[in-house]
């Protein structure tokens, strides 16, 4: 009987030490930031593009 009671009491120490799961760890995502450039490196390209097509018209 003695043996019963104990195996009864270890089932339920143990049944209660795994009852939860852990808590899944809160990760924060990374900050990124970006360089700007600046907005004149963006037209120059359809400038010239600009000017090779005026050249081509006015030929």
């Amino acid at each position: 009987m003695k043996k019963l009671v104990l195996a009864a009491a270890l089932t339920a120490a143990a049944s209660t030490a795994f009852a939860g799961a852990p808590a899944e760890p809160i990760i924060e995502a990374p900050v990124i930031v970006e360089e700007t450039q600046s907005s004149s490196a963006g037209i120059i390209v359809p400038l010239i593009l600009l000017a090779i097509v005026g050249v081509a018209v006015a030929s």
